[in-house]
């Protein structure tokens, strides 16, 4: 692991350098069309009539996917480059904004009956100001969805790293041929569990789903046991405490 924070994804045109690339691997890519995508749908059960946003939207596959389900949607990104893509995809289906998670969020209190924050979070070593936008948009009762990379990793792929410290890691990723480094900021299980509290919401489940039926084999992981359950994210849903 690096020893140094790494920054650059918090630059609002990190990801404009290879939006369509990376647009194009999440279409029917393994971990964003199989798995993470239709997990979050199924946390998020019936989503007609309601009002939800989407943090860290990127070119916008997860906006179409509540769209197509009667949900209002709003959906915003750093990189003016995914809002292009988006833009491209829905028109003005959607209420689409460039805005930073680190930033105060251009919306009203209690605006959203549901918000998602589908690997995003990891990218940032703070999490108090994201959550507590997050939770300042949601009306009382709402939900907030966070996908993030499993804590788990970090031990099994970095044994000499501690686990209990919030430490960030360059790692080096292919989208549909294009090579991009992006750094992902690990943490313990505690460490997330507490931030979520700090921010005023409970855990009302933690999901480590398989990935969707009718996924392509040759896409699966090779295993010894179940190649359609491994340790890749970890899904929460949280409720805005009273």
């Amino acid at each position: 692991m690096t020893s140094e924070p790494q920054t650059a994804e918090q630059q609002p045109d990190h990801y404009d350098a290879f939006a369509e690339a990376y647009a194009r691997e999440n279409e029917n890519g393994l971990f964003n069309r199989w798995y993470a995508r239709p997990a979050v749908l199924d946390l998020l059960g019936d989503v007609a009539g309601r009002r939800i946003l989407d943090a860290g939207c990127g070119s916008g596959p997860l906006v179409a996917d509540l769209k197509a389900r009667g949900a209002s949607v709003a959906g915003f990104d750093a990189s003016p480059a995914m809002i292009r893509l988006v833009r491209e995809r829905l028109g003005d289906e959607a209420d689409l904004k460039v805005a930073d998670l680190t930033r105060p969020l251009p919306y009203d209190d209690e605006s959203f009956d549901d918000a998602l924050a589908m690997l995003v979070l990891h990218y940032f070593e703070d999490w108090s100001r994201p959550l507590t936008e997050l939770r300042r948009v949601l009306k009382p009762g709402g939900r907030l969805i966070v996908v993030v990379n499993h804590p788990v990793i970090s031990p099994v792929m970095y044994p000499e790293v501690d686990y209990f410290a919030t430490v960030p890691n360059a790692e080096e990723y292919d989208f549909d041929g294009v090579s991009a480094t992006l750094t992902i900021w690990y943490r313990s299980l505690s460490a997330m569990s507490e931030s979520f509290t700090a921010a005023g919401f409970r855990i009302a489940a933690i999901s480590e789903p398989p990935v969707a039926p009718g996924t392509p084999p040759d896409l699966l992981p090779p295993s010894k046991t179940d190649p359609t359950r491994f340790l890749g994210f970890i899904f929460f849903t949280l409720e805005t405490a009273s």
